[in-house]
């Protein structure tokens, strides 16, 4: 699935078009389902290979060492290949501020994923290239979509959760998660419901990072939260996944 949405996304930009919404989900969902399973191989692999060397097996260590070395490969070709994409051909050619955001969230989300397995120089690299990708998306997200779109919403989650995990900056992490969901509560009765469910998903997802954010610093959350619903319905929100 990957190989045919590279070969989509150039057939498209060379006549001058551009990726439809749903297209764009799509090469979303063909990267994630290679990228996602190969984090989790990751963290699998890396808390093994820690365990096994804080018990002394050295031999097993060794081993596990290789077989993460192939991981990390694999984890690098796939990024260096979407990156490649977005800055050669998708963000170039995009003409809407929707797609603007949604391309640049994704460069950073996928400099972001080179950053968690990085060690060194390369992983300050990775680090500096989100950070740069975010605020750009965030810059423009900010401007000219509103605080309930959930390509914005998609956007602050990724953002904050890299603020996070990777800078280690629970502070801004939080102030980023906050300052997205009141921003989106205080419009959310304009909200259509072509995409209420999506935002208030998201907002959801903000909100229980917040919770656990704040608990893991000891302070309560201090914004008044609403009640969103607890059951959704099957949605594409592969997009905003961290």
């Amino acid at each position: 699935m990957v190989h045919f949405m590279e070969k989509l996304a150039d057939a498209v930009t060379v006549t001058g078009d551009e990726l439809t919404s749903e297209e764009r989900n799509l090469l979303s969902v063909a990267y994630k389902k290679v990228i996602g399973a190969l984090r989790a191989s990751w963290r699998i692999i890396s808390s093994i290979e820690q365990k096994e060397e804080s018990r002394g097996n050295h031999s097993h260590v060794s081993a596990i060492r290789t077989y993460r070395s192939m991981i990390e490969s694999k984890l690098s070709t796939i990024c260096d290949g979407i990156l490649k994409l977005l800055d050669s051909k998708l963000i170039g050619s995009s003409s809407n501020s929707d797609s603007k955001v949604f391309y640049l969230k994704m460069k950073g989300d996928y400099h972001r994923y080179e950053a968690e397995f990085k060690t060194g120089a390369g992983r300050k690299e990775a680090a500096e290239n989100t950070l740069s990708a975010y605020q750009a998306a965030q810059d423009i997200a900010t401007a000219e979509l509103a605080p309930t779109h959930p390509i914005r919403l998609g956007l602050a989650l990724n953002f904050s959760v890299f603020q996070y995990d990777i800078l280690n900056s629970p502070e801004k992490a939080c102030s980023l998660a906050k300052e997205a969901f009141d921003a989106a509560i205080g419009e959310l009765d304009t909200v259509g419901q072509e995409s209420y469910e999506d935002s208030t998903l998201i907002m959801q997802l903000l909100r229980d990072n917040l919770t656990l954010w704040t608990s893991d610093m000891q302070v309560s959350p201090t914004s008044s939260y609403i009640c969103l619903p607890t059951t959704w319905k099957k949605i594409k929100l592969t997009f905003m996944l961290v």
